[in-house]
């Protein structure tokens, strides 16, 4: 018996041997390099349980990556990743140049606006292409776009109409708005209005937060809050939701259970609409949020899955076209067959006109998942998803520029 013990384990050490070898690249393995390039810096959050971790975004790539080298090890392909981190406002030029000394021809980024659209137009000088996973602005897919720019990352319309969907669902049309001033509060707020615009909703009433500073950390903040955030709200007119518009984390989170009347709160905080929820496990998600946490210690972020999911698009490209060319794998991420699984519930595809990634948005709070649209009701010709965000006749995008 031990005998045969002996020899079973010695054969099963063998077999994972000879796995192990085969997945290392070997003379005829064709690499494929991959790029992140992300802004990070630890910031203050309202919420120190929002702080976002060091790794967010570098865990979902890794994970993309062993997902990637799992079926390129049967492939003959070999998938390799780079990873920059600069400083907020830190010139992306050099970071760019080296990727392109090293080959790197699919880059991934997580970067402002106005740095993504820089890394696109050198990574086009390049031959290279940018798959943004990070920046929620409009203007990249609308009168920014470019041909060598994919967007993983949903826009902020399609965050807002995915809200605006559920309130008008559960019938509750009366808003007021919120409104930090600063220039990304202003966008949010204006993707809100849109939606409300769209699909019915009426805002009632728009008020604008001032960002004052203050140490609301200290030993008196809380009551300090408590005590003017009632007042900020006092005298709005009868509505059913109070509508939220503050990326930047100034008062955004105050909000909940401190409103004068007693109102549900949506938008950049109480129900927060997303590619991704920690909580999420339906549709196979928890077997990603399972290997995800074995790999990185914590629960996948939504910018953690729209990094893994634009590394798994180069990989199920290079899978399919069994190629390692560069302009093969584009050429078929752009082709109508393309299309990703991605633990939403049905497999997702590029808009052709904008390159952006149609996809449901769940919309959760703190601890679990509340819903996810396209609501039901919401109807389009060609397929529900593009009712979120902008539609094939709205757009300002001139892929030919």
């Amino acid at each position: 018996m031990n005998i045969q013990i002996g020899t079973l384990v010695a054969a099963m050490a063998l077999g994972i041997a000879g796995v192990a070898e085969a997945q290392q690249p070997g003379p005829e393995t064709a690499i494929v390099r991959i790029g992140l390039l992300r802004a990070y810096e630890p910031v203050l959050a309202l919420s120190a349980l929002d702080i976002p971790p060091e790794t967010i975004g570098i865990a979902g790539a890794e994970l993309a990556i062993a997902d990637n080298d799992t079926t390129g090890a049967f492939m003959g392909q070999d998938f390799e990743l780079s990873v920059t981190t600069l400083k907020p406002g830190e010139d992306i030029g050099p970071a760019m140049q080296a990727f392109a000394d090293a080959g790197v021809n699919f880059i991934v980024t997580d970067l402002p606006a106005p740095d993504t659209l820089k890394a696109a137009d050198l990574a086009r000088k390049a031959g290279a292409s940018v798959l943004n996973a990070g920046a929620t602005d409009d203007s990249l897919r609308e009168e920014n776009c470019r041909p060598n720019m994919f967007h993983t990352a949903p826009t902020r319309s399609m965050l807002t109409d995915a809200l605006a969907q559920y309130l008008m669902w559960k019938q509750w049309r009366n808003w007021v708005l919120i409104a930090g001033e600063h220039e990304n509060d202003r966008l949010f707020a204006a993707a809100m209005k849109a939606s409300a615009e769209k699909f019915g909703g009426d805002i009632l009433e728009e008020r604008t937060f001032e960002d004052a500073g203050g140490a609301r950390a200290t030993d008196s903040g809380q009551a300090q809050v408590q005590r003017q955030i009632p007042v900020f709200m006092q005298g709005l007119p009868d509505h059913d939701v109070v509508l939220v518009a503050d990326e930047s984390e100034v008062f955004g989170s105050f909000i909940p259970w401190r409103t004068w009347l007693p109102r549900p709160v949506a938008g950049t905080a109480g129900l927060v609409a997303a590619s991704w929820h920690p909580a999420s496990e339906q549709w196979g998600g928890a077997q990603i949020q399972n290997r995800f946490e074995k790999m990185a210690g914590r629960r996948m972020l939504a910018k953690d899955m729209q990094v893994w999911t634009a590394i798994r698009i180069v990989g199920e490209a290079a899978t399919r076209t069994q190629s390692a060319e560069p302009d093969r794998i584009v050429d078929y991420i752009k082709s109508p067959d393309f299309s990703i699984a991605a633990f939403k519930g049905q497999k997702l595809t590029f808009r052709d006109w904008n390159w952006q990634l149609r996809q449901p948005i769940l919309l959760g709070e703190g601890r679990s998942v509340v819903s996810a649209s396209p609501q039901e009701g919401f109807l389009h010709q060609t397929t529900e998803l593009d009712t979120l965000g902008v539609d094939r006749p709205e757009t300002a995008c001139n892929l030919a520029q």
